[in-house]
């Protein structure tokens, strides 16, 4: 007979979904974008959040951030910041014993990194980020100091605003696992939103804060969430049609002309990387142990949008990057 004892236990996955629904009582409007911040703590991999000003960017990774068990900073890119008041830098003491420099360290260090409107700074401060997105450590002053286990990422970015922005380099697009775009929430929602707002603004007026909050999601549920999904079954048929899928950006014969005349230089093997952990990811939430199609589909625009440069051709034409992604999915075959 099988034990039962555990029968009511809660699992990951419920914790995963309290998280779900605590984050879409703050978020009215955006449930695929909660997915994909989901997708991005899960997953391990930072993101890249973009959106006009006002669609709750900062709000939503603030939501992420007050329902878990974390430490979160909040980085405000600006024109004059320094890397090392990103990184932090080492200070000297004096005291009756002796001196010597300490390390102080910057905001950085935390779960969850906040890097708000990180266009704003020049390349010098965007790069002091590199190092710690891939390798999960900060080195200052020939020291390397390693990130918790738990840290990810995640940046904002305008997409109209150029007086005063510095585009992001290919090279720390590409350590992004995703770029998640945010749209405009549709009438009803957008009415939701206005009530909602003005319930917070009579709550924060009243007095009365005898109601205790719910308690954070551990650290722990994650962990143990990625651990299931680390099991998911990925069948080879799906493996390769990742690959496929990826090397259709670079090799375009064969997949049509419009491939090619869209894109110049085509996605690294960072993407084959990210599809295969997104897509897990994604069939785990969809309470399933195996990856099909469809998994790989829902998140490959998210995946591979800032991984594509498009020729001059193509933008002049007015084709989107998501435009590319489509093709592709129309033109690759699965094996």
């Amino acid at each position: 007979m099988p034990n039962d004892s555990s029968a009511g236990a809660v699992t990951p996955r419920d914790h995963i979904e309290t998280l779900r629904a605590r984050m879409g009582e703050s978020i009215i409007g955006q449930r695929d974008v909660i997915e994909r911040l989901l997708i991005g703590l899960l997953a391990n991999g930072n993101l890249l959040v973009e959106g006009l000003p006002g669609l709750a960017k900062t709000r939503a990774i603030k939501a992420l951030a007050k329902n878990l068990a974390c430490d979160f900073s909040r980085i405000q890119f600006t024109p004059d910041l320094l890397p090392s008041d990103i990184t932090g830098t080492e200070v000297y003491y004096q005291s009756a014993e002796g001196s010597e420099f300490r390390f102080e360290r910057g905001p950085i260090f935390a779960n969850i990194v906040l890097a708000d409107e990180i266009n704003r700074a020049p390349a010098k401060v965007q790069s002091a980020l590199l190092e710690a997105m891939e390798e999960r450590q900060v080195t200052v002053a020939g020291t390397t100091h390693k990130m918790a286990p738990l840290f990810m990422v995640m940046a904002t970015q305008n997409p109209v605003e150029q007086e005063g922005t510095y585009p992001l380099p290919e090279a720390q697009m590409d350590r992004f696992l995703m770029h998640v775009l945010i749209d405009y929430p549709p009438v009803e929602d957008e009415v939701e939103v206005i009530r909602m707002v003005r319930a917070e603004e009579i709550a924060a007026q009243q007095t009365d804060t005898s109601e205790e909050p719910p308690a954070p999601i551990s650290q722990d549920a994650i962990f143990a969430a990625r651990a299931e999904i680390g099991a998911v079954h990925v069948a080879p048929a799906m493996e390769r049609y990742m690959a496929d899928l990826v090397d259709a950006t670079r090799h375009r014969d064969g997949y049509g002309d419009d491939l090619k005349r869209w894109i110049e230089i085509g996605a690294s093997p960072r993407a084959s990387l990210a599809l295969d952990r997104c897509g897990r990811t994604h069939a785990w939430l969809r309470g399933r142990d195996y990856v099909d199609p469809e998994d790989v589909r829902a998140i490959a625009a998210d995946v591979l949008r800032h991984r594509l440069t498009l020729t001059y051709e193509a933008q002049g034409g007015g084709i989107s990057a998501d435009d590319v992604v489509a093709e592709l999915i129309a033109q690759v075959a699965l094996p």
